[in-house]
């Protein structure tokens, strides 16, 4: 895959939950070549070095023209790094995105609401024969599949990486452990189900959230299904979206149920107790081994547990994990501050014995 240079807007919102798709870029991506990060709160700074200390030689810019002025890089895409509320595209990101234009940047979008159906912006785009890319934009009904069964016929480990809520690392986790498989010599794949794991160059998937809800089976099955015909690979890691009882978005059965998963990993934060953005409802994220009895009477058995200790002490998320490693019989590690190599072997002993390697 041939990448373009591409910078991230994050308009203010590096530092915060909401810029997890700058986040993701910032930490890997096949599809774009990262130039620079748009945020006037961090400027002059290291995007990598704001996000988790490590130095990236993503230089973050005041303002588009701050970048256009002053980078030896050239921009082919300005993309929208972060999630509002609603996921619409309030005024004042507007303002950057007719600047990135202005500046001869195409753009890419993953918020809910188009920028294609934004008049302003679109013709504007049109006539300066740029592009516009809506990553959520839904696919056309003869595009779409109903489940079949054929996830029958892909024979190796398939590893759902759920979470006990939203926004929590899931795909950030599933990169990591795809990317330790292939250290370790496998062939791995990830399916990506949102629109950072697009833009992050995964070559399957689908939009999760901007799928017909009769589809959502099947579309799954067939991003799957592909990848095991056209890729082959030993393992195959699915990302999660939301959570089984996030009641604003209840998710994870299909990637248990209609994905036939061998096995998962369950992502979880200690240091949060209610659903995010949910802070008054009166539901509590439920304790993990509540949540790998629910995942293993859906029919998968949790493997492992990975801790995101965003605002923790570290000494606190090793005491926890260390604690919750004890009571669940199962590895609970750190995967930002430990890598994910400790699992290799948990998944190599799959593939073993996996249909495909008899």
């Amino acid at each position: 895959m041939q990448k373009s240079n591409a910078i991230i807007i994050t308009a203010g919102h590096l530092d915060s939950s909401n810029g997890k798709t700058a986040h993701g870029l910032i930490r890997g991506t096949e599809r774009f070549n990262i130039v620079g990060v748009i945020d006037d709160k961090h400027a002059g700074k290291d995007a990598g070095e704001v996000l988790d200390g490590k130095k990236r030689n993503i230089p973050i810019y005041a303002s588009i023209e701050d970048f256009a002025k002053n980078s030896s890089e050239k921009a082919v895409y300005g993309i929208i790094g972060v999630a509002t509320k609603g996921g619409v595209i309030p005024d004042s990101l507007r303002l950057i995105l007719k600047d990135a234009l202005v500046h001869g940047y195409s753009l890419v979008n993953g918020l809910h609401e188009y920028i294609s159906d934004i008049t302003e912006l679109a013709d504007f785009a049109k006539s300066r024969g740029l592009e516009i890319i809506d990553v959520r934009k839904p696919k056309k009904f003869k595009d779409l599949h109903f489940w079949s069964g054929k996830i029958k016929t892909v024979h190796c480990p398939k590893i759902a990486v759920l979470g006990t809520d939203c926004a929590l690392g899931k795909r950030t986790t599933a990169r990591f452990l795809v990317q330790a498989m292939r250290e370790a010599g496998y062939r791995a794949e990830m399916i990506y189900t949102g629109q950072t794991g697009w833009m992050q160059g995964a070559k399957y998937g689908f939009v999760f959230d901007s799928t017909l809800n009769d589809f959502i089976s099947g579309e799954m099955e067939h991003a799957i299904v592909k990848c095991w015909e056209e890729a082959k690979p030993d393992i195959i890691f699915i990302e999660g979206q939301s959570s089984l009882r996030n009641p604003s978005g209840p998710a994870g059965a299909e990637w248990i149920v209609s994905a036939d998963a061998t096995a998962t990993v369950l992502q979880h934060h200690p240091a949060r107790k209610k659903y995010k953005g949910l802070e008054d409802y009166p539901a509590n994220i439920a304790d993990l081994k509540d949540e790998i009895e629910l995942i293993r009477i859906y029919g998968s058995p949790t493997v492992a547990v990975t801790i995101n200790t965003h605002k923790m002490a570290e000494a606190d998320a090793r005491s926890f994990a260390a604690q919750k490693e004890k009571e669940l019989g199962i590895p609970v590690i750190l995967p930002l501050e430990d890598s994910v190599s400790r699992l290799v072997p948990i998944f190599k002993d799959m593939i073993e014995k996996s249909i495909a390697q008899v």
